[in-house]
């Protein structure tokens, strides 16, 4: 298991926008991947994008634990998505309690769409799409934001709703 340096806000790579992958399934694509999961695992979260781990390409990966979706059946085992499309559905949005693991022990509200089509290829080249809602959607759109050289904090409206995790659970 290789654990891989998290940039913090303020690091370049995260103000950027990433490049495509051009090789998805070559060898060094497999081997980021397989260290961006075992990170994201490590640092329990839900999503981690490349740019996060000093690589401005367009991939991330990111799952839907059990504990996060009221369905059960709704969580996700960990994923990867390349080269990612991110189409809103509909009108219909949702306050989303965001953090981020390049923004450490804070948490804002962030107004996501609640349905989105995805599209992209995993790590065997294959193409992948599907519609997501709830918290698979606002993971997508904020891992999406990443590659874009978004921060979740760029898109808080209310501050009010933002602050350090130990305050805010008061």
């Amino acid at each position: 298991m290789a654990l891989l340096k998290i940039a913090r806000m303020g690091h370049p790579v995260l103000h950027q926008i990433a490049e495509p992958v051009s090789d998805p399934t070559s060898r060094e694509i497999r081997h980021l991947i397989r260290d961006m999961l075992d990170t994201m695992v490590d640092a329990n979260g839900a999503g981690l994008a490349a740019p996060q781990v000093h690589h401005p390409l367009r991939l991330f990966v990111y799952r839907v634990p059990a504990n996060r979706v009221s369905d059960p059946e709704q969580a996700l085992l960990p994923r990867v998505l390349i080269n990612p499309e991110i189409t809103p559905l509909g009108e219909e949005m949702m306050v989303c309690g965001e953090g981020c693991l390049s923004i450490p022990d804070l948490r804002g509200d962030v107004l996501r769409h609640a349905k989105v089509h995805y599209r992209g290829v995993d790590e065997n080249g294959e193409e992948v799409e599907g519609e997501a809602v709830g918290f698979h959607a606002n993971v997508l759109q904020h891992e999406n934001d990443h590659l874009d050289g978004i921060l979740y904090p760029q898109r808080i409206e209310d501050f009010s709703r933002f602050g350090y995790v130990e305050e805010i659970v008061r």
